[in-house]
């Protein structure tokens, strides 16, 4: 066999062998047109690329399949051979195509969103209103629950997204920093500590019983680490599983508590509770979007994760 035919090697690999979809698709248009200059034009490329592509097909199956001549281009007896067999490959690439289109459908048909409750209840409605106006025909459902049961559905595949308030990215999970946040110390205008003339100290926090989320929230996580050198916090006053429930805790005068700043800024404006300046490090944390490792967001998650940087 001559140096310009097929490699002798049968075992090498298909896509070696066999020309790609956009050969197969130029030599079909040859083939309807009888001309390569108008099948040039129907796929989108010049004439002389469309020559080029020809001549590496031929050199590829070690036959000619095109003769060109001044009235036109016409299909070799092997050209027509080969003509046959790529329509049915390209047939069965559009039926391939067309079933990804149908699993991209029904993945873009809904999205479920995994969120920390300080981020459900506070930054996810924007977001989502924001996602409606680009995606109206997907549907969103929500759970909110700590940080680490939204971790739980992400790695249960019980949710497409995930929005965390923790100090780090939980194991199994990547993720990038969508917003920041701070915790502040608060209580209702009656308390003694509104009453104070100096910052809250550290020991002081700690020994104190506080109205606190529950263990696994991103706000207790964040508090833990804060006061582990004081001995970590004193058993708690209450221990809700909601913001709103400890925010009406501490509304209500039950005693002091530790909330997002998010969460807090009516109440902070209208005075029906006072922020208590703190004699530490101030308690910030990062908000994170967070996906199960290795499967970054397609779809409408993807397109939810971009408003959150919006």
């Amino acid at each position: 066999m001559s140096s310009d035919g097929p490699p002798d090697d049968a075992h090498a690999p298909l896509a070696h062998r066999v020309p790609d979809l956009g050969a197969l698709e130029l030599l079909l248009a040859v083939a309807r047109h009888g001309s390569l200059g108008r099948a040039a034009r129907e796929v989108g490329i010049t004439q002389p690329a469309a020559s080029s592509r020809i001549r590496s097909m031929e050199r590829q199956l070690g036959v000619a399949l095109v003769d060109r001549s001044p009235r036109g281009s016409r299909l070799t007896d092997a050209g027509a051979l080969v003509t046959d067999w790529a329509r049915r490959i390209v047939e069965a690439a559009e039926a391939f195509d067309a079933g990804a289109q149908a699993l991209r459908g029904r993945r873009d048909s809904r999205l479920r969103v995994a969120a920390s409750m300080t981020i459900a209840e506070y930054l996810l409605p924007g977001w989502l209103i924001a996602l409606r106006a680009e995606r109206p025909d997907t549907a969103v459902s929500l759970h909110a629950g700590n940080s680490a049961a939204v971790a739980e559905r992400l790695l249960a595949d019980e949710a497409d997204l995930g929005f965390v308030e923790g100090l780090a990215v939980p194991d199994g999970l990547e993720g990038a920093v969508v917003a920041h946040d701070r915790l502040v110390v608060v209580a209702a205008p009656s308390h003694r500590w509104a009453r104070r003339r100096g910052p809250l100290t550290a020991a002081e926090l700690s020994a104190t019983p506080l109205i606190l989320r529950e263990r696994g929230s991103g706000t207790r996580q964040v508090l833990d680490a804060a006061l582990a050198e004081q001995g970590g916090l004193a058993e708690p006053l209450l221990e809700l599983a909601s913001t709103t429930a400890v925010k009406a805790a501490a509304v209500s005068g039950a005693g002091p508590a530790v909330l997002s700043e998010l969460a807090v800024t009516e109440e902070l404006a209208s005075r029906r509770l006072v922020e208590i300046p703190l004699d530490l490090t101030p308690l910030a944390r990062a908000l994170r979007a967070v996906w199960p490792t290795g499967h970054r967001p397609t779809g409408p998650a993807r397109d939810l994760l971009s408003l959150t940087r919006g």
